[in-house]
Parts: structure tokens; sequence; C-alpha cells
């Protein structure tokens, strides 16, 4: 097992407090650090994501805006866990600028247009935060310096979906979106693996 990949221990992985502690120490010091916010939805990544970033002026990047245009969604790709997102995309017009300290231009993907979205633009920052679930994809898991999986309980999952996207859209997320996160978080083992474990 290589550095990247160990499993710390359960009891040094649930503080939230000491996540923010050591990214504000990372960046008094002058690093450019990257997090991942990944885990299961409803688990609160956005709200988190877009709380720090308020308090503290980090930068704050969705993994929402890069899921699969229709034309890049086949059930060849989508058979392999984690690959209904365009993480190439992501590479190529986030991640590479934000490891090199320019500033980050893309177009969101909006899936309820099924469109692309007008450009965002993000001036370097010493901590950018990607939140999302299938940010710690595993081509891009080796450039973030700190990960976190944040976890809910099942019954407060199903009733935050519902409240948020209505039963239609529960019904969508049990049978087709947290299958495809679940396989994918197991594929990879993402809970054990993290920095940090966070939720309810």
């Amino acid at each position: 097992m290589t550095q990247t990949e160990r499993c710390p221990a359960p009891e040094d992985r649930g503080s939230l407090e000491r996540m923010i502690g050591q990214l504000r120490e990372r960046a008094a010091r002058g690093e450019r650090v990257l997090v991942a916010l990944d885990g299961r939805c409803a688990a609160g990544k956005t709200t988190l994501a877009n709380a720090l970033g308020e308090r503290y002026g980090w930068n704050v990047v969705h993994m929402d805006h890069f899921f699969l245009r229709p034309e890049q969604r086949n059930p060849q790709r989508l058979s392999v866990p984690g690959e209904n997102v365009d993480h190439e995309r992501f590479f190529e017009e986030v991640m590479l600028p934000l490891r090199e300290g320019r500033p980050v231009c893309y177009r969101p993907f909006d899936c309820h247009a099924m469109a692309m979205g007008e450009p965002i633009q993000l001036d370097p920052r010493p901590v950018t935060i990607v939140e999302g679930a299938y940010a710690c994809h595993r081509t891009l898991w080796e450039f973030y310096q700190v990960r976190a999986f944040l976890t809910v309980d099942p019954d407060l999952q199903q009733v935050r979906i519902r409240q948020r996207n209505g039963l239609e859209g529960l019904r969508a997320f049990q049978e087709r979106w947290i299958p495809l996160e679940e396989a994918y978080f197991a594929a990879w083992k993402l809970e054990q693996r993290c920095d940090y474990l966070l939720g309810q």
C-alpha cells in the first residue's frame, strides 16, 4: 500500500475542526492545497464546501458541473465504476491549472437543460475545494493533498433527497444514482482510504 493509499485509523478521521485547522495552517505556510469532498448524495458536501468557501475565501468547484454530456454516455462507459463523470475534462480544465497556480475557466454542464452553461472563472487561491461524488476518481486521487469522505444515515439521506428533489427525484436516486455511487465507493474503497470521514 502506497502512502496515498493509506487507511487512517477511524479515530483519527472524524474531526471537521481538525481538517479545517490543517487547511488553514497549510495555506498560511504559502502552500496551494487541493481538497476533495467526496461521499454520499445528500451528505452535505455542497453545503459544507460553500460554507468553507464563504468563510475563508477559498475556491469551490462542483463535480456536478462535469457529469457526462449525452453524447458521452454509453453502456460500456457507464458499466465502469466512477465513469459517469467527465474526469478527463475536469483534469484538463480545472486540475492542471490549479496545480500550476493558473486561473481556471470552464463551462459547467447543466443536467437539467442538457447544455453547457456560461463560463466560470476562478483565480488561484491557497485552498480550492472540489466537492461532489466522484471528486476522488482514481485518475484524480493523487493530485489532492486532503481528501474527505462525507457519509449520511440512509433514512436521513432519503428524507433529504425527497425534500430537495421530490418523490420522482427520490425514485431516480434510488434506482440509478445511489447504486452507481455505491458501486464507485466500493470499487475504490473510498470510505476507508480518505483522510477524513465526516457525517451524521
